[in-house]
């Protein structure tokens, strides 16, 4: 297991350096430039002499190859370059705002997997059942309605039925825990709706291909009790799938509540996200672009490392 970890551990190198190439070569031909939109923002009219000054205290006179240099440079010593346009460290910008989206991806996967695993059992031992019909317009439903759009209707639920709204200024958790669930859990279950639809659809459909395997027969015909039956064995073994689909979706919530923090008024890592392409912001698209990768790495790689815990037949060896 030791070598198997170093080994992933050291692919995670050429993955990055791959996102870092692609990255800088796409953001440099997409259409914008930032010091132009920069200056011009607030009605300014400057100079060309001003513009080309700008140009190069931003260094970005210099050649491509250049540029790249110092942006390769900097990702070896952990350092994301200044932000264009807030002329702030970009890992100090990344890291005033990831909190918050950590925090509701968290949320909202734990609220999938508490709904997903019952229901999506239930569904799948009493399959084409009133019960599994039932289940089944309710992961329907999650599937087909946005996370943005439950939202508002969150919201509007909250104004009309309590006189009351999520607090619209983000406090830590550690500062008040109340005041910080008291607006966070309202986006959490807005996206871990669609989350646990998501994945009570693969469990249900793990489980029923798990019940017809042999080992299950075997396990009943030696007069197993049906609930360990189902726990110990199909469960079990069902999760594989499952597993995959819990480390994919929340390492897409990492990047992928663009639309949700507009609607319950969060400044996490996706709005920063839309700021630093409206602006061309090209070394902060560069940060949150390597960050959101790195979150994906890192979630394969304990994807990985759960099928050996959930299935001992899976054994990783170092060579």
């Amino acid at each position: 297991m030791g070598a198997y970890l170093a080994k992933r551990i050291l692919t995670m190198i050429p993955t990055l350096l791959g996102v870092a190439v692609l990255i800088f070569l796409m953001l440099r031909v997409v259409p914008g430039d930032i010091v132009e939109l920069k200056m011009r923002g607030d009605g300014g009219a400057p100079t060309v002499q001003q513009i080309e000054a700008e140009r190069a205290r931003l260094g970005l006179d210099r050649p491509l190859v250049a540029q790249f240099g110092s942006w390769m440079t900097g990702l070896a010593t952990l350092d994301l370059g200044t932000s264009m346009w807030t002329e702030k460290p970009v890992t100090e910008e990344i890291a005033g705002r990831i909190g918050l989206t950590l925090q509701v991806a968290v949320m909202a996967t734990i609220i999938a997997i508490l709904l997903a695993l019952p229901l999506g059992t239930l569904s799948a031992l009493y399959k084409d059942t009133w019960v599994d019909q039932a289940i089944r317009i309710f992961t329907i439903g999650g599937l087909a309605i946005p996370s943005f759009w439950l939202g508002m209707i969150i919201i509007l639920g909250l104004l009309y039925a309590f006189n009351w709204i999520p607090p619209m200024q983000y406090v830590p958790i550690w500062k008040d825990p109340l005041a910080n669930l008291s607006q966070l859990i309202w986006p959490a279950l807005a996206v871990g709706y669609r989350f646990s639809a998501v994945l009570a659809r693969m469990v249900r459909s793990s489980i029923i291909e798990v019940m017809r395997e042999d080992y299950i027969r075997t396990a009943r015909a030696k007069g197993v009790h049906e609930r360990l039956v189902i726990a110990r064995h199909a469960l079990r073994n069902a999760m594989l799938p499952a597993v995959t689909v819990i480390g994919l979706e929340f390492a897409f919530l990492i990047g992928g509540l663009v639309v949700t923090e507009q609607v319950f008024n969060l400044n996490g890592l996706g709005r920063l996200f839309v700021q630093a392409v409206s602006r061309s912001d090209f070394t902060m698209v560069q940060g949150i672009v390597m960050v959101i990768a790195l979150v994906f790495i890192v979630s394969n790689l304990l994807v990985d490392l759960a099928y050996a815990w959930l299935d001992p037949r899976i054994r990783y060896g170092g060579k």
